[in-house]
């Protein structure tokens, strides 16, 4: 089974050099150069050189670029730089229908940003697009286009959210969650972390480092959890082994759907060993 975690994405303002060289230390499972909202007009061109460079040495995780968005100015020259320098991925802002990453034709993987309501309403079917690995909740865009206002639990959102998770799930992709955007406050982001790990997004987009190992903890899987994991895959062997169809662990029923779940959990663990938490 072959998982690639994805509990922490990193931005990384393009135009700050030594905010590049620094991501490549902090452990995040994915880094995102940013070349859009992180940076000014008048910025766009060295940040891209910047990049440039950076894709020229190896990274210790995938590095993936967010490009200004179809209409721009800078849009065909981001994605030609995306494509020649071996980036990751793409992150592409405002995608809203499936058309658009039918369009593109690009090599690389695309994550599409959710960032509107017609992008949480094209949501499954951008997510089904060939190319498509993931969707990234944009929350910031998405609540001034719903008019909302700021709410601790996101209620405003909740729809939205889940609609991004099950179109995700339901094409094999993988869900992203939003920024949090207050920096200072690591009790408010931990508890979005739990928030969003229990609507089913498989990581979070931060933009601070001090966010990076939160995120990691609360998307990942513990030491207890892959041990209680396990357990149960050894306790439905035992059974399977005696030709048996159903298995007890710790006095609880276990089916193949349950072994199947622990198997996910243990390889996910095995899979984020080595990787600074």
């Amino acid at each position: 089974m072959s998982i690639k975690p994805m509990r922490s994405m990193l931005y990384v303002p393009g135009d700050k050099p030594r905010a590049i060289e620094k991501a490549r230390t902090l452990g995040a499972d994915a880094v995102i150069l940013d070349l859009e909202d992180a940076v000014a007009p008048e910025h766009k061109q060295a940040a891209r050189d910047n990049v440039q460079d950076a894709l020229k040495s190896k990274w210790p995780c995938p590095v993936l670029v967010r490009v200004n968005g179809l209409g721009s100015p800078w849009e065909h020259d981001d994605r030609e730089m995306v494509l020649l320098a071996g980036a990751d991925g793409l992150v592409l802002p405002k995608v809203e229908e499936a058309q658009t990453a039918l369009d593109l034709h690009v090599r690389v993987p695309l994550w599409a940003m959710i960032e509107t309501p017609r992008g949480v309403l094209n949501a499954p079917a951008i997510a089904a697009a060939p190319g498509v690995r993931g969707l990234l909740v944009g929350a910031n865009d998405l609540a001034r286009e719903l008019k909302t206002k700021p709410h601790a639990d996101r209620l405003p959102l909740l729809y939205a959210l889940s609609a991004v998770v099950i179109a995700a799930r339901a094409a094999g992709k993988l869900p992203i969650d939003a920024v949090f955007n207050d920096v200072r406050n690591p009790t408010a982001f931990a508890r979005e972390c739990d928030q969003g790990r229990l609507l089913g997004f498989a990581g979070k987009t931060v933009i601070h480092p001090d966010q990076v190992a939160t995120a990691n903890a609360v998307f990942g899987v513990t030491q207890a959890e892959a041990e209680e994991a396990q357990g149960l895959i050894d306790a439905w062997n035992a059974a399977r082994a005696e030709g048996k169809s159903v298995a007890t662990y710790k006095g609880a029923l276990v089916e193949q759907m349950h072994a199947d779940e622990a198997g996910e959990t243990l390889a996910f663990w095995q899979a984020t060993q080595g990787k600074t938490t």
